[in-house]
């Protein structure tokens, strides 16, 4: 139950704001996180409305939606992906639920580990849900706590004591919006400023798109709280070696984004820089798949004194390849995603970038597509480890039976995708791309060493299969 998703929240003094349109602009800032599904929560004055639907920010949200969103004083946003089978309009964000002590709205990045015994438990106590994502569950158990305390803020850091796994949260009670991050900071969460209130978002360049000051990352394990009196921190929670993904700065976040402190953009040209010292190969040119291998590919280019290129040309009009729920959907997304240019890569030996190589199967064809442009030779360089391991805290990297480098060696890997040559960042080099990053990082995708002990198999949830799967 992996899901990749981008969070927002906004807190200002007036009623009478437009905070909908601001979370429009910065949902549209972090598509990139999500393609599946999104919404908007606005509060104003207490009273909550929310607007949730499948497909992308544009689709969602008209002109005349955000208007019936009306103006307030909060905003909570969010962009989903999920697996294919959580892939419905049930399980879009915000969630909203009204409990006894008022309403509250949730957006959630992230995947929560013990979801399963956490459910059994709250269904076994006469909890009825309505979606299969880990949010749910969360706000499930805030709510219980919220009964037991006198504050909102007190019912999160209750539920952070029962809650294990990968969660960055903003929470809209009526009067306070409030900002949660896991112990050991998996995803990433910061904060900024604009016209003297307070935002929250993934990425720092959510914050750029709505013209909000930057102030800092929210730390692993802390909670911020914003409401009337200003801003306030929890850190119950705070001191635990933290194990930030560092599969943000390789692939998911957007170049523009700063994160713990380190931009993805130059971290991205350093593990570049890093391919081109491992494996140094003699070319004509050097070029990147897009979007998250351009980087990689100026960097080698760079390093190694290989003309850097331009090889394809991307429709922006198609989401990302690697998040499409089905494998289908990702071979169908390849083949009008990208074009080759033909005097870039034409009787030229060509260095190819990518950032990862998951079950290989689009990067076989991406392989093929430059070979059928006409290239002379096709030298593949990796700006990230073989994936061997699963990922459970909420990057969709698949379970170890489909993972190419599980079933294959560096050699049955390049003579199946067909190229002359093949090179894997080493992971010595992981942590060192993110230059002066205040953080450590989550590298169990490719060492098996995760910040925390590796979830149990559990098996699939009876009400997401057929009465004869169960005999």
């Amino acid at each position: 139950m992996q899901e990749n998703c981008g969070v927002f929240g906004i807190f200002t003094s007036s009623y009478n704001t437009d905070v909908a349109s601001q979370a429009y602009l910065a949902l549209f800032a972090l598509q990139h996180r999500g393609q599946e599904s999104c919404g908007i929560a606005v509060c104003s004055d207490g009273l909550m409305q929310y607007h949730s639907d499948l497909g992308l920010v544009p689709e969602v949200f008209s002109r005349e939606t955000l208007d019936k969103l009306g103006r307030g004083n909060m905003a909570v946003g969010h962009v989903r992906y999920s697996p294919m089978d959580q892939k419905s309009r049930s399980n879009a964000q915000p969630l909203v639920v009204r409990h006894i002590k008022g309403s509250m709205a949730i957006a959630h990045n992230g995947s929560i580990t013990n979801a399963n015994s956490l459910r059994e438990k709250l269904q076994m106590e006469g909890a009825v849900f309505h979606t299969s994502n880990d949010s749910e569950i969360i706000i499930s158990i805030i709510t219980k706590k919220r009964i037991q305390t006198k504050t909102i803020e007190d019912a999160i850091d209750m539920a952070m004591h029962e809650i294990e796994g990968a969660y960055s949260l903003v929470i809209m009670s009526p009067s306070k919006l409030i900002a949660a991050r896991d112990p050991y900071g998996f995803r990433p969460l910061c904060m900024g400023s604009l016209n003297g209130g307070i935002v929250f978002a993934s990425e720092s360049c959510a914050l750029d798109s709505i013209g909000a000051d930057f102030i800092r990352d929210i730390e692993p394990g802390e909670i911020v709280v914003a409401d009337k009196d200003g801003t306030r921190s929890i850190k119950t929670h705070c001191g635990k070696k933290s194990g930030m993904c560092v599969f943000e700065y390789i692939y998911f976040a957007r170049p523009d984004s700063v994160i713990e402190g380190s931009c993805v953009h130059n971290a991205r040209q350093r593990a570049g820089s890093f391919l081109a010292l491992e494996h140094p190969v003699q070319a004509d040119v050097v070029f990147g798949v897009p979007d998250s291998g351009l980087d990689a590919a100026l960097g080698y280019s760079r390093q190694s004194g290989i003309p850097y290129g331009v090889g394809f040309i991307k429709n922006r009009y198609i989401g990302r390849t690697f998040i499409q729920p089905t494998q289908e959907e990702r071979d169908r997304a390849v083949r009008i995603k990208l074009n080759t240019i033909e005097s870039t890569i034409k009787n030229k030996r060509v260095v190819l970038i990518d950032d990862s190589i998951v079950r290989g199967t689009t990067m076989r064809r991406i392989v093929k597509l430059v070979r059928e442009t006409g290239a002379k030779e096709v030298h593949l360089r990796i700006s990230s480890p073989p994936f061997i391991n699963p990922c459970y805290f909420g990057t969709d990297i698949d379970s170890r039976e489909n993972l190419i480098a599980c079933k294959m060696s560096i050699t049955e890997i390049r003579e199946y995708l067909g190229a002359d040559s093949l090179g894997y960042l080493s992971i010595d080099h992981v942590p060192k791309i993110a230059e002066n990053a205040k953080c450590g990082f989550c590298d169990g995708c490719f060492t098996g060493k995760y910040p925390v002990p590796e979830p149990a198999i559990i098996p699939k949830s009876k009400y997401d299969q057929k009465i004869g799967e169960s005999n």
